[in-house]
């Protein structure tokens, strides 16, 4: 096995890109089980002045892409991209465009207690396939128990402040650096890779790392 390199991923649990990103990346990590990846997943919100409440989903996705031919056009590409990727979306169950700053706050929760892939997997399950509102926090409870986390907790932690700016912040300073849509990779610290890459790439970076860092020895 290679030294430990950082795989820090900027994702929204409401993306359908990153979604299909992730699982992407998960066939490629199955595929090398001595793959050198330690993984942190970031927020970034797609709609960072989202209503607190969230938003019909139809009239957010019309107001976005220019009018309903336009939503169902985008969407249209969006559907096949999952189909070609193995991924069941139903898209049709999902009824409210939420904000996500409550399901960044869990998945950071979750990165302290060495849970974020189960929660980020969760969450997409929960908004993709079960058309699940994940900005409430009932929602959010939920899918921390089944994940092992505590649900009282994090109920209390959800019904604060805690984090929250953080969140916010880290959004900002994502933007900032340059980060402009999502799913963004950043390797080692170094070396960005945007959008939902094919298993084969993701292979071929951890084979030319393998490489490098036997060639270091």
């Amino acid at each position: 096995m290679t030294a430990p390199i950082k795989l820090d991923v900027l994702s929204d649990p409401i993306c359908p890109w990153c979604y299909i990103g992730k699982t992407h990346l998960d066939r490629a990590l199955a595929a090398e089980e001595d793959h050198p990846f330690v993984i942190e997943w970031h927020p970034f919100q797609l709609n960072p002045d989202m209503p607190e409440d969230g938003m019909d989903r139809r009239e957010y996705l019309e107001r976005k892409f220019g009018g309903k031919d336009g939503a169902i056009r985008v969407y249209g590409q969006i559907a096949q991209h999952a189909e070609d990727a193995g991924i069941q979306i139903d898209f049709a169950a999902i009824q409210k465009t939420p904000n996500t700053v409550n399901a960044h706050r869990l998945i950071h929760w979750a990165g302290i207690e060495g849970k974020q892939n189960e929660i980020v997997d969760a969450l997409f399950s929960a908004y993709f396939k079960e058309g699940r509102d994940i900005g409430d926090i009932e929602t959010l409870a939920d899918i921390a128990d089944n994940a092992g986390m505590d649900a009282a907790v994090v109920t209390r932690l959800l019904k604060s402040d805690e984090d929250k700016q953080s969140i916010r912040d880290r959004d900002v300073h994502s933007r900032e650096m340059g980060v402009n849509s999502v799913p963004t990779f950043i390797v080692g610290s170094r070396h960005a890779v945007p959008g939902a890459q094919p298993p084969e790439l993701w292979q071929k970076v951890i084979k030319e790392l393998r490489e490098k860092a036997e060639g270091a020895e």
